[in-house]
């Protein structure tokens, strides 16, 4: 029971999840403190400065567009890092790896099973070897001792 969870903990997935996540959050921290650091106080200063700098006051209650604002460019921010330093390169990586890739063998058509077909049974009903025929998958064109 132990070594089924042990591989499930050290499968691939599972360890890169927990490396994103670590990362994730440490980025968040990141976005975060420049949100409130730098992007807050800007608005607030933009907006008219003081205490209540990107806010209205409506019937006393405070709607704080300036730090809506702020978590909107942080989110972007956010968004473009991670686009294109995290989702670009993977996708540039995907291609290289496609590309390289050699198309496997190509399944014969119905036409050549069907001549295949009909060679054999011929063979079988004249008691004579099949002629060879001109399809890939034929005795003939697989070569000497091939099955």
């Amino acid at each position: 029971m132990l070594s089924g969870f042990k591989n499930f903990l050290l499968r691939g997935n599972v360890v890169d999840l927990a490396v994103a996540v670590v990362i994730g959050t440490a980025f968040t921290a990141v976005v975060n403190s420049l949100v409130n650091s730098f992007l807050t106080p800007l608005i607030n200063v933009v907006s008219g400065g003081g205490q209540f700098g990107g806010e209205w006051i409506v019937r006393k209650q405070h709607f704080t567009w300036g730090a809506f604002v702020s978590a909107v460019i942080g989110f972007l921010l956010t968004a473009t890092v991670v686009y294109f330093l995290v989702v670009l390169p993977v996708h540039r990586l995907l291609d290289r790896v496609v590309k390289g890739k050699e198309p496997g063998p190509v399944a014969p058509t119905e036409v050549e099973l069907l001549v295949e077909i009909r060679d054999l049974l011929r063979a079988r009903q004249d008691g004579a070897p099949a002629a060879p025929t001109a399809g890939r998958h034929s005795p003939a064109a697989r070569g000497p001792g091939a099955p």
